[in-house]
């Protein structure tokens, strides 16, 4: 039997299949567009509707699949008419609008209501306050809505009919008790938006049934493909990544740098959710938390474009790698340099998005590749910070497996050992969230005995790095001046 995990993202989607073994036979890749302009960022969900077939069209002429699981992007929803066309432009989470429906959404309920209910403090990223903007400046559009469907589910539902949304996913609306399980009729009734118009929830590696005939036709296929609700796209790589306990947590390190940790209850302490944190439900009656930095490869780009220009060339003319180029400039020693890497603002746990970056103890000795791995060591400093702010919930972690582009750099993967004290494992798997969900389907379908079992087979260890005893103590003294570098340059 053949399962595969559908990944979608804002940018493109993905599909990677796998054999009964667990064995990756391919993935699949296709990209679509999102529009930024006069401060409205949307995409159009006709344009992930299109990606996705063109991409499934190509992968059933290769392989028979037998399962396919869903996973999503967060927030961002369509509406749908009673005839299943989409009304308009979908805002992704970045979109301002949103701002004054989520302040009268605080004031008719209750901030700390909302968030201990939610687990995410009310904010215009969430789609109940992009729900109430369009109820309230898109009347006649909002009129003829019938559904309103997040990605995971509104592919779910163009594939077998079935409106169903898993329960990670669901919690990112921020109208869904992640508790007891299901829709907040409250918010609904209180805002006067029919609950209906939302799908059913349902834990994820639900199976949402086979794929209509329709569908069947368009595809050019004459068997069934059973759907398999997967979840939102961080669980997805926290399962694909082999996270299931609280000692363990995943470093996703992209253009931004997610840092999902388990949690075996929801966090009752209102200040844990001001520091920005949100918590969705996970597999086995856990919950999952994100800690979130708004830059991590992005830092290195920086450089990459404004202080590596000669290197670049380089590289480009070697066909290598510029990162991999730059990581063998670097000393082994710690450089003592303290960045401060808000170049976007900071996430959690100070959520300031007029915070700024600052570079401080530089010398005349001081060259650009010591601001080079200083730029790793100042993330890896923040992704500590976090760790430290949720040890109350999480207790110490033990082990962190790290995904994404930045778990390419041994070098990196090694100062964040260092830094953390902590095991870093390197996965050779690099799209661990359509593994994630291609692990749901299997599990769903019997094809797999339970989600380890899986993902230890589609996940396996590239390289484990330890923490060198010596660069740790150094780092230690280092992280105790970078704990009250933000206070010190936000006074200035």
């Amino acid at each position: 039997m053949i399962v595969g995990g559908l990944d979608l993202g804002t940018t493109g989607c993905k599909i990677s299949l796998y054999n009964e073994k667990a064995e990756l036979l391919y993935t699949y890749y296709k990209e679509y567009s999102s529009v930024h302009k006069n401060g409205q960022h949307e995409i159009d969900f006709n344009d992930v509707k299109n990606g996705f077939f063109s991409l499934l069209k190509c992968a059933v002429k290769d392989y028979r699949i037998d399962a396919l699981g869903i996973t999503g992007f967060g927030e961002t929803f369509a509406m749908l008419d009673e005839n299943d066309n989409i009304l308009a432009p979908s805002m992704l989470y970045t979109d301002p609008r949103g701002e004054e429906e989520c302040k009268k959404i605080c004031e008719l309920m209750g901030a700390e209501f909302l968030t201990l209910k939610t687990g995410v403090k009310p904010h215009s990223m969430y789609s109940i306050s992009k729900i109430l903007w369009h109820k309230n400046n898109s009347k006649e559009v909002f009129s003829k809505c019938k559904k309103i469907l997040l990605s995971e589910d509104f592919i779910v539902y163009t594939l077998t009919g079935n409106a169903q949304i898993d329960y990670s996913l669901a919690a990112r609306t921020g109208a869904f008790d992640i508790e007891k399980k299901c829709w907040i009729t409250e918010i609904f009734d209180t805002l006067k938006v029919d609950v209906s118009y939302m799908s059913a929830p349902v834990p994820a590696g639900r199976i949402a049934g086979i794929v209509k005939e329709e569908v069947k036709n368009e595809l050019g296929i004459d068997y069934d493909i059973t759907v398999v609700n997967g979840c939102h796209d961080q669980i997805a790589a926290m399962i694909g990544a082999g996270v299931f306990c609280s000692d363990n947590a995943m470093d996703g390190t992209g253009t931004v740098e997610c840092i999902p940790v388990v949690l075996k209850k929801k966090p009752g302490n209102i200040d844990f959710y001001e520091c920005g944190y949100s918590v969705v439900p996970y597999v086995d009656d856990m919950f999952a938390c994100y800690a979130l930095s708004y830059t991590g490869g992005a830092t290195l780009k920086w450089f990459r474009d404004n202080f590596a220009e000669s290197d670049y060339k380089k590289a480009l003319q070697e066909n290598v790698n510029i990162y991999a180029k730059l990581d063998k400039m670097v000393d082994d020693k710690p450089t003592g340099i303290l960045i401060l890497p808000h170049f976007t603002g900071a996430a959690t746990p100070y959520m300031d998005n007029d915070s700024k970056a600052a570079i401080v103890g530089i010398t005349l000795e001081t060259n650009k590749y010591d601001i080079y791995k200083a730029l790793m060591e100042g993330t890896s400093y923040e992704m500590l910070l976090n760790f430290n702010t949720m040890k109350s919930l999480t207790g110490e972690i033990k082990e962190i497996r790290a995904t994404g582009g930045g778990a390419t750099s041994d070098i990196w993967l090694q100062i964040k050992a260092d830094i953390l004290n902590t095991n870093i494992i390197a996965l050779n798997c690099k799209e661990v969230g359509a593994a994630g969900t291609a692990a749901l389907a299997g599990v769903a379908l019997n094809v797999f005995d339970n989600l380890k079992c899986a993902v230890s087979k589609m996940a396996t260890v590239r390289k484990v790095f330890k923490p060198d005893v010596k660069n740790s103590m150094e780092y230690s003294k280092l992280y105790k001046k970078y704990a009250n570098l933000y206070t010190a340059v936000k006074n200035l």
